[in-house]
């Protein structure tokens, strides 16, 4: 068992510990590790998943240590798909038919995750600067990860996969390649940076060229019968049946369906994280036909997981109102910047979001597979996007 086993890192001076429940974690060293006090790394967040999720989602958690100080830590995941639940024509990025026939024929394939599943972004690893060079906080989570993979007796992951890091953190993530890790890039995430003078939504409008203000002023003139309602715990568990028709038509849209959050998980983040979590309800003639989740970050607004009846949203501009709401919401929280996740491109860059590159890392279990990976790992490629630039300035 991993549970509370401490383990000494290959070559450096760390130790680590594992986990397999949020209930064992020691909370302070925990909260001492997570420097960067990430919501999506607190113990509230990480329990409602585990609560909610652990049907179909293994959990386990990694806290190192320096000497006896915590000077990092780690969440993981681990799931189970078969091949045929992949989209290939519609992957988040060209996967070649070579890794299709060599890699997913029709497999059962088991993924440990370092990382979150339901969120774009750093979520998965953190550590103390200050005490850890990059080198070592890397290789120590390698060390780490394939011990975790090593402990499963029977149907061991295929992969480890580090999921997405932001291009100011590439040089340090890159030190995981030397672990035999490979990297490869998906689709953008578009990001929307709030500029200092927009105080309002007001502002904001009138930074854009008149063509984009225009477009802003239709959608608003289609939607003008929607009505929007910042949801409690109660209201979600009021509507609960309708949030989970309206999220599964859009996941059933989705190219990669691991894991479903449903409106217990949304009402558990509104009870636990408070005004960190918020879910609007997009209701017309009082029915609901919409719903946005968004998490507030220390210096951003992180767009997570929508709903939408596709019925009516086209003659109300449903979608569009909404990355609108998003903007506003950015503004209004005095954040730095909006961002709205990978995906439809050309209309999140109409609100004046820009792409901004993302990259992953994997290994293969297997030292034999994990060298046939890299050629093939190098075949993916982020799918071609078209961008606009709304704004009468071009900004950067």
């Amino acid at each position: 068992m991993l549970e509370k086993i401490k383990n000494k890192c290959k070559s450096t001076s760390l130790r680590y510990s594992y986990f397999s429940h949020i209930d064992e974690i020691p909370e302070a060293e925990w909260n001492l590790a997570n420097s960067k006090n990430t919501v999506f790394l607190s113990l509230e967040y990480l329990k409602t998943l585990e609560d909610t999720l652990s049907e179909t989602i293994r959990f386990k958690y990694i806290i190192f240590y320096q000497n006896q100080t915590p000077v990092a830590i780690a969440a993981t995941q681990l799931i189970k798909f078969n091949s045929a639940q992949l989209k290939f024509h519609e992957f988040p990025c060209r996967i070649s038919d070579a890794i299709k026939n060599t890699l997913f024929k029709n497999l059962d394939v088991k993924v440990l995750v370092c990382g979150n599943l339901f969120s774009c972004g750093e979520h998965g690893f953190v550590y103390n600067s200050d005490k850890l060079s990059p080198q070592d906080a890397f290789e120590s989570l390698s060390n780490a990860l394939r011990e975790i993979r090593k402990s499963e007796n029977t149907d061991k992951p295929s992969f480890i996969l580090l999921k997405e890091f932001w291009p100011h953190s590439f040089s340090n993530s890159d030190n995981i390649k030397e672990h035999d890790f490979r990297e490869f890039k998906i689709d953008v995430n578009m990001v929307l940076n709030i500029l200092p003078e927009w105080n309002t939504f007001d502002d904001y409008l009138s930074s854009m060229r008149t063509k984009f203000r225009t477009r802003a002023k239709k959608v608003f003139k289609k939607s003008e019968k929607i009505s929007v309602k910042d949801f409690t715990a109660e209201d979600i568990d009021t509507y609960k049946n309708q949030i989970n028709t309206l999220y599964l038509s859009v996941i059933e849209k989705a190219d990669f369906k691991i894991g479903k959050l449903n409106a217990s998980t949304f009402k558990r983040l509104k009870e636990t994280l408070n005004e960190s979590f918020i879910l609007k309800g997009y209701f017309l003639n009082e029915t609901l036909v919409g719903f946005t989740t968004a998490f507030i970050l220390e210096n951003a607004v992180d767009a997570n997981h929508i709903g939408i009846d596709y019925e009516y949203n086209k003659a109300h501009d449903i979608y569009q109102k909404m990355l609108y709401d998003y903007v506003d919401l950015a503004i209004s929280k005095n954040t730095k910047e909006l961002r709205l996740g990978r995906t439809a491109e050309i209309i999140k860059s109409c609100v004046g979001a820009k792409p901004v590159e993302m990259k992953l890392y994997v290994r293969h279990g297997n030292s034999i597979s994990n060298t046939l990976l890299k050629p093939l790992v190098e075949l993916i490629s982020p799918n071609e996007y078209e961008v606009r630039n709304p704004f009468k300035l071009q900004l950067d």
